[in-house]
């Protein structure tokens, strides 16, 4: 009878840990489908922006610093909103997020050759999937890596302030370094953080928030980790 009951017990354990597997599965293929429609939104934006010279239009005028803030100013108001925020209003937050940073960005079409742009997103593309499948899978708690590479992120955000100023291209070359290595273990680290914020008790608004700020996360990872392989290997017009 005991063995019977451990059976059934068994069983049922089986079918929720089934049940949440194939939630959390949804919720991160949520997640990626958010960020993937983002980055090509942001790269259609980039494109046009620079095609039509409406980037350039504004390069030499003080709007540019809003340009370039703007996107900033929109994850900060995700970040510090999004309890109060509906997931509508979420959702509208990172559109527009991703139409800015596709804005900022302009600047890229018009620096490097169009192959070395699609080359270096390919090889962004795989070493960022590499890193976030390796984030999902590995049973290793990667938390203890946390502080580690957030003061390296404070680090390059310094580095990079500091070079403004100094416009040493032995400097840059090293931010470019340091900062891929960054945004290669934050990938992995962020994937599994936004995995485990996964709870199957969530109603719909809530996890669908939980996925635009996932998105956003690995979506600002991908960005950093593009532009700074960029930096290294991207290929300068003449």
């Amino acid at each position: 009878m005991a063995y019977g009951q451990d059976r059934r017990y068994m069983t049922r354990a089986q079918a929720e840990a089934a049940q949440i597997d194939v939630g959390l599965r949804q919720y991160m293929l949520q997640v990626y489908n958010y960020m993937a429609s983002g980055l090509a939104l942001t790269g259609i934006v980039a494109y046009l922006g620079a095609s039509t010279g409406f980037y350039a239009s504004i390069a030499q005028t003080p709007l540019i610093w809003v340009v370039m803030l703007a996107p900033l100013g929109a994850v900060f108001f995700l970040s510090f909103r999004i309890q109060q925020m509906s997931f509508f209003t979420a959702q509208a937050t990172f559109w527009v997020f991703s139409v800015l940073m596709g804005l900022s960005l302009s600047y890229v079409f018009l620096r490097y050759t169009g192959a070395s742009v699609a080359r270096v997103f390919f090889i962004t593309g795989g070493t960022f999937a590499a890193m976030s499948l390796y984030g999902y899978t590995t049973k290793t708690d990667l938390s203890r890596f946390g502080s580690f590479l957030m003061m390296g992120l404070i680090g390059i955000v310094l580095a990079s302030v500091v070079n403004i100023f100094l416009g040493s291209t032995a400097l840059q070359f090293a931010i470019s370094v340091i900062g891929v290595l960054v945004f290669v273990g934050l990938t992995a680290y962020d994937t599994q953080r936004i995995k485990e914020v996964y709870l199957e008790t969530d109603d719909g608004d809530t996890m669908g928030k939980k996925a635009v700020m996932g998105a956003v996360t690995l979506y600002l990872d991908f960005i950093n980790l593009f532009v700074l392989l960029l930096q290294l290997f991207g290929g300068r017009r003449e």
